[in-house]
């Protein structure tokens, strides 16, 4: 148990507090909307501490068996929990359907990601995966914080917060899905490039027991 796979446990630990401060037991002290920035700061925390193992196992040479387990159960824990707990904290924003897309979409790249394993090749995270991730961390922020304010005023200037969080969770959804899709289809492209040259050393190795089988011609 080294520092990177610490911090990867205290994220999937806190998974369980997250739960608590996005349900209506957990109620701020101070100014109104204190809860909804408390529970905003903590996630964003949560989040960053996603890169903040894995630069440091990679600096730290420290990559474990463990961690290469637990850091992608960790931020499919926090993901899932986290829009599943909105579709109550927040309905008006984040519907129960898209946290199904959500989730299906964890446990789809999941499965490609184990049949590859099994198939002996990986699977590595595309630019619109990662993409998404942050537009993930981004739209939780906003769901949240819609939760305790319809806009904010800065003077002349007026941030529209439910603007901000719908549009941010539907293009999330989007993303989402898209990122799916090109997952499957690298995903297939690696199966298909696989049981071709599979298929070429068959044919090779058939081939070759051929040549080996054929009588030998007798030479006046």
């Amino acid at each position: 148990m080294n520092l990177p796979n610490s911090i990867t446990m205290s994220r999937i630990i806190s998974v369980p507090l997250l739960i608590w401060m996005l349900s209506p037991h957990f109620h701020g002290a101070g100014w109104y909307g204190s809860a909804e920035i408390i529970t905003s700061l903590v996630f964003i925390l949560i989040s960053i501490s996603d890169g903040v193992d894995g630069y440091l196992a990679r600096r730290r040479g420290q990559i474990t068996t463990m961690g290469m387990l637990l850091d992608p159960l960790a931020d499919k824990l926090l993901i899932a929990s986290a829009y599943i707990a909105l579709v109550q904290y927040n309905p008006h924003v984040v519907k129960p359907w898209i946290a199904v897309v959500v989730i299906g979409r964890e446990f789809l790249v999941t499965g490609l990601r184990s049949i590859a394993s099994s198939e002996g090749f990986t699977i590595s995270a595309s630019d619109l995966g990662k993409l998404k991730t942050v537009i993930q961390i981004v739209s939780v922020v906003a769901a949240v914080l819609d939760h305790g304010w319809h806009e904010w005023h800065f003077g002349w200037f007026i941030m529209p917060v439910d603007l901000i969080a719908v549009v941010g969770i539907y293009f999330m959804t989007a993303v989402s899905i898209l990122s799916a899709v090109d997952y499957f289809v690298a995903f297939w492209r690696r199966i298909e490039k696989a049981s071709t040259s599979s298929r070429s050393r068959e044919n090779e190795f058939v081939l070759t027991r051929g040549k080996k089988d054929l009588p030998a011609k007798n030479v006046s």
